[in-house]
């Protein structure tokens, strides 16, 4: 799992995620995916971005998630 293109740097953007020490947080380009589901129109939109910026942008939205499995009681 390599994640070389999230940088994290306190003087850009207050220290949170980036894309390649752009001022492009890691959370703005998840909303982007999210408002642009055609990948065209996010091109377009954010020609700066490429494919493996979004790709691991998105793992490393995942990888920060909690994953819990809760037991479901009977009723």
């Amino acid at each position: 799992m390599k994640l070389d293109r999230i940088t994290v740097n306190p003087e850009i953007m207050n220290g949170q995620p980036c894309i390649r020490g752009m001022r492009f947080t890691v959370r703005r380009v998840v909303e982007a995916v999210a408002l642009y589901p055609n990948r065209e129109e996010l091109r377009v939109e954010y020609p700066e971005l490429e494919d493996e910026d979004i790709r691991q942008a998105l793992e490393f939205a995942a990888l920060n998630l909690a994953d819990e499995v809760l037991p479901l009681e009977a009723a």
